[in-house]
């Protein structure tokens, strides 16, 4: 006979915790009541002994930094009617572990762990995790955007701006010491990602279906940030 722990062993071995934890929160929104996590972990011990899984400790190591991550999220709390470390789902948890796609929500998040370029990590991060994933990507490319314009010295706006800066052979922030080819591609480059990322949201509604989508324009605003880095450094 098997027996079922609250999360697959094979998961438990391959996802990061963040999404191992979605399992167990979905996991113990089914079993519903009060929660303990000495009774889960000895319960899932039991189960993964008895099914002769290997190297149950680390098993049991993984299962608990993902509790610990869904009481660091406010997924999980004291349960106020219970002593004796009880817990309860949260409010927000029981959304969350019934939302069909809160999964594909926390991999884009993870894509954003990494630490954002200084001009982008406060504010839009937080938008992000707000769930508002279409302002988050518009407002990461207007910070490349007003970065330009400041850098550069010029007036303008979107597409047009970024041809005049990088434009090559004469443009402000365009690298001299590039051959022409590098120079042409760099503004491509920010003349494409503005004028396909953020020239859009400027003017009507995009619906990012996928956040991982929206996280990746935000990793993109990150990289031109950090060529303006550069631009920066050998413009001063």
């Amino acid at each position: 006979m098997t027996y079922s722990g609250p999360v697959d062993p094979a998961d438990l071995r391959s996802l990061p915790t963040s999404e191992a934890a979605l399992l167990l929160l979905q996991h113990l929104a089914r079993d519903g009541g009060a929660l303990n996590s000495n009774n889960t972990f000895r319960g899932a011990e039991q189960a993964y002994r008895n099914n002769g899984e290997p190297n149950v400790d680390v098993l049991l190591t993984k299962l608990s930094d993902a509790w610990a991550w869904l009481e660091a999220q406010a997924y999980l709390g004291p349960d106020p009617r219970q002593t004796g470390g009880w817990q309860r789902l949260t409010s927000r948890g029981r959304e969350a572990a019934e939302d069909p796609n809160l999964r594909t929500a926390q991999i884009a998040a993870d894509r954003l762990t990494m630490g954002l370029h200084p001009l982008l990590d406060g504010n839009v991060r937080a938008i992000f995790a707000l769930g508002d994933h279409e302002t988050a990507a518009f407002a990461a490319l207007k910070a490349v955007e007003v970065r330009v314009r400041d850098l550069a010295g010029i007036e303008g706006l979107g597409v047009p701006l970024m041809r005049s800066a990088f434009k090559k052979d004469g443009g402000v922030l365009a690298d001299p010491d590039a051959d022409g080819g590098e120079q042409q591609a760099t503004m491509d480059l920010f003349a494409g990602a503005i004028g396909t990322f953020k020239n859009p949201a400027s003017h009507r509604t995009v619906d990012y279906g996928d956040p991982t989508e929206a996280a990746e324009v935000v990793l993109l605003a990150d990289l031109l940030m950090r060529l303006l880095d550069r631009v920066e450094q050998r413009t001063q």
